[in-house]
């Protein structure tokens, strides 16, 4: 039952392991019982997109949907990286409530709901994020059926969790004359989770893009790419009104990063 299944937190990991009482030796575990564990159809984690955070703690969901013939009674999920198991991550992202708020679909199957903090200010296995753990995390998912039957995945998947990144943008001067040079400069900056604090992502290469002025379409004019502090500065002759930005593609620890548009007069 609810006690025995799901024990809680221990020491710096997500007791998933409650389900039977035993340290995990394998990445999946099922009842042993006469009774056919649950399936899990479905899970998703911050709607599916990846899992971006700057110098400040963020909040995001991870759904699991199951079905049991018994139906779905509890669930438990959390995201982890490094080490050889849940039980001992590197660090590891669990719900503030250890029992997710599952809700039925239909007689056999729920969708159980868990709120997640991620903080790059908060201390210990749980919830804290460094730099070094920036990429790609394991999903760990567990759920219960109302016969006591049960499944435990600890690596059912897998979710890219990167540092935010900021990109200004300026063109000078306003207006430009046709066929003379529009300077373009901006900062690129990404969150320090071991400093909480912005800092300039260095030599990274980043799109000079226009959008001319009656179209929805931008276009890439060149790739330049950013100095030891993350500025960004070049030039293009433009011959149209129209739209200039900066764009970052970002890395699989970085998110990418559009700056706001800037709108040029040409005369």
């Amino acid at each position: 039952m609810r006690t025995r299944v799901f024990a809680g937190l221990t020491t710096g990991a997500l007791a998933l392991t409650a389900l039977t009482g035993t340290a995990a030796q394998a990445d999946d575990r099922a009842s042993a019982s006469r009774a056919t564990p649950p399936k899990i159809t479905k899970v998703t984690v911050n709607g599916g997109k990846d899992l971006v955070v700057g110098v400040s703690k963020k909040t995001f969901t991870i759904k699991v949907t199951a079905k049991d013939d018994s139906g779905i009674v509890y669930g438990l999920a959390a995201l982890w990286r490094g080490g050889t198991s849940v039980e001992s991550p590197q660090k590891i992202l669990v719900p503030d409530m250890q029992i997710g708020n599952c809700v039925k679909v239909d007689r056999t199957t729920s969708t159980c709901t868990f709120k997640v903090v991620a903080d790059p200010k908060g201390s210990g296995v749980h919830y804290d994020l460094t730099n070094a753990v920036a990429g790609k995390w394991h999903v760990a998912v567990a759920v219960e059926g109302h016969d006591e039957s049960y499944v435990e995945r600890q690596k059912y998947g897998t979710h890219q969790v990167k540092r935010a990144a900021k990109l200004t943008a300026d063109a000078t001067p306003e207006p430009v004359r046709r066929g003379d040079a529009l300077t373009v400069s901006g900062s690129l900056t990404r969150a320090d989770w071991n400093t909480h604090k912005y800092n300039g992502v260095a030599s990274s290469a980043v799109k000079l893009q226009f959008k001319k002025k009656g179209t929805s379409t931008w276009r890439t004019v060149k790739t330049v790419k950013a100095d030891s502090r993350g500025k960004v500065r070049t030039t293009t002759k433009p011959t149209a009104d129209g739209d200039f930005r900066l764009s970052y593609p970002g890395t699989s620890t970085t998110a990418g990063v559009t700056s706001k548009a800037d709108f040029v007069d040409v005369r």
